[in-house]
Formats: structure tokens, sequence, C-alpha cells
């Protein structure tokens, strides 16, 4: 995400002609939306989205289970989610 917003600064530091970046060719300024795609392909290929998005949903449960755990005075868990299923 830091690419893609670094690509949409640069292009319009570009675009209207502030600063150096004025002077720099457009293939310049275009690489770092070429190293988000790289990045967003990779994270997509290799299952790091995936298992980032895992993580976020046992927090969320984990959270969840433990306001429910101190609504009826038991002591909460720890923040290690127990491990998964298959």
């Amino acid at each position: 995400m830091y690419l893609l917003g670094l690509g949409i600064l640069l292009t319009l530091l570009k675009y209207f002609e502030y600063g150096p970046v004025a002077h720099w060719e457009w293939w310049q300024v275009l690489l770092p939306y070429a190293g988000a795609v790289i990045w967003w392909s990779w994270a997509d290929w290799s299952g790091y989205t995936k298992r980032k998005a895992m993580e976020r949903e046992d927090q969320r449960r984990l959270d969840r289970i433990n306001r429910q755990r101190e609504a009826i005075g038991q002591k909460p868990r720890s923040s290690a989610p127990p491990p998964r299923r298959r």
C-alpha cells in the first residue's frame, strides 16, 4: 500500500510539474506502481494475504471470547489463539 501511495504522490508531482520530480522521466515516476503489482502478486501467491486475514479473524474471535468471559466473571484467555484444526 505504501508503494501505491508513493506512486500517486510522484504522479501528482510530475503532472503538476512541482519540485525535482518535474524533471524526472515518466518511467521513473511509474516505477512504484510496478513495485506494488509485484508485491501484491507475491503476497497472493505465497499466501501472505490469507495468513494475515486469518490472524486478524483469530484475534477478533479471541477478543470477543475474552469480553464474554470478563462479563461473566471468568479469567480471560491468553493472547495466543489455540491452533486451528484441519
